[in-house]
């Protein structure tokens, strides 16, 4: 009889697997950089790889969203300037009739303002470079239109055209914001900033009465019979007018009683009934959020302007600023000349003509040449 003995080292065995398989892992990897060697491979370039589809479907399928993205905004505005006929102007007329008519002043000027910026941001053209520009004009030749590009302009990928001093394309405007439109842009965001503030201070006491559910003794039924008057429950469990009080004076008359009455606001009536209240509760919601993101992007877009450059410049100046650290905008003549540029404030136009009321009025220049601050003429424009 033999005996066999088997001894099996299993630290080894284990430690053989785990080589072979980091082996393995090594040589793919090596076989896929050997495959994809890229000298220029760094990480902004495999975020752009990754972003590629996101890229692909912006340019081909915004400019169809852009028209559901000008309804959306349409329909928002017209549901709140409705609620606000809806619930605050009675809400006014009863708190202060004179004070009301100051409102609805007040209110229709920004409303006006805020139709009109966005609907010429929305058909006003930004701007193109002609046709006939010569090579000499330009400062660049475009890649993708393969012609001449002037100075500030840039390809948006949306439109597939350059746009004169393209700041970026707007999805809510279903347009690129450049040249020609940017001030109506920038004031669209203004006044309908300034129009939700507006709303929103307005009905801060309606919002307070909804919060706390104060409806004044009204039932959510709204039973007008109910209000000011004693009442009980029924067999059922709801409340009924008490209308007979069995009561008696000392000659076995019925007793009279003057019972006052609680005055029951607007504000109260709205709380109490469950349309208003939900139409509250949707302005709160649709104006807080609105001047949250336009309140942002006026203050983005207000740096931008100060310092005479576009949003596309301002990531274009960031880099050239870390490669050249004495580089300076060429086009930054500083903060007050460069808003009065952008405004259009010159050749005698005012701010409370040409800013505070609508104003079709053009940019100075043709978009396709620019003074820049190196130049001699200090009192241009």
């Amino acid at each position: 009889m033999v005996l066999i003995k088997w001894r099996f080292n299993c630290r080894a065995i284990l430690w053989q697997i785990i080589s072979h398989c980091s082996w393995k892992i090594s040589q793919a990897s090596l076989t896929a950089r050997s495959l994809t060697y890229n000298r220029l491979m760094n990480r902004s370039y495999v975020v752009d790889i990754l972003l590629e589809p996101i890229f692909w479907i912006v340019d081909n399928f915004s400019k169809y969203l852009g028209k559901v993205f000008v309804f959306c905004v349409t329909v928002l505005t017209t549901a709140v300037v409705c609620i606000a006929y809806w619930l605050g102007l009675p809400y006014w007329w009863e708190r202060s009739p004179y004070f009301t008519v100051v409102l609805v002043i007040v209110g229709h000027w920004l409303l006006l303002n805020i139709v009109f910026h966005y609907y010429m941001g929305v058909a006003t053209s930004p701007g193109h470079p002609p046709n006939g520009l010569t090579v000499m004009e330009a400062a660049s030749i475009c890649k993708k239109c393969i012609q001449p590009k002037p100075p500030r302009t840039h390809h948006c990928s949306v439109c597939d055209r350059c746009v004169l001093v393209m700041d970026h394309h707007c999805p809510w405007l279903n347009n690129c914001v450049g040249y020609y439109n940017a001030r109506y842009f920038y004031l669209y965001m203004v006044y309908m900033a300034a129009g939700v503030s507006f709303v929103i201070t307005g009905g801060l006491d309606i919002g307070y009465v909804v919060w706390l559910n104060d409806t004044g003794g009204i039932i959510p039924h709204n039973d007008p019979n109910l209000i000011g008057h004693p009442v009980k429950l029924n067999q059922s469990g709801f409340l009924v007018p008490i209308n007979n009080i069995v009561e008696y004076d000392s000659d076995l008359a019925p007793r009279e009683h003057d019972l006052p009455i609680p005055p029951v606001t607007e504000a109260q009536r709205i709380a109490a009934h469950p349309w208003k209240r939900k139409a509250v509760m949707f302005m709160a919601v649709t104006c807080v959020a609105t001047l949250f993101a336009l309140g942002t992007l006026v203050i983005m877009h207000g740096k931008n302007i100060s310092r005479g450059e576009t949003s596309v410049e301002a990531h274009i100046n960031v880099k050239m600023r870390k490669m050249q650290s004495e580089f300076k905008n060429p086009y930054d003549f500083g903060r007050k000349k460069n808003w009065r540029l952008f405004l259009g404030l010159v050749k005698g136009r005012s701010f409370w003509r040409h800013v505070l009321l609508p104003s079709t009025h053009k940019p100075i220049g043709n978009g396709l040449s620019f003074h820049t601050q190196f130049e001699v003429e200090d009192d241009w424009p």
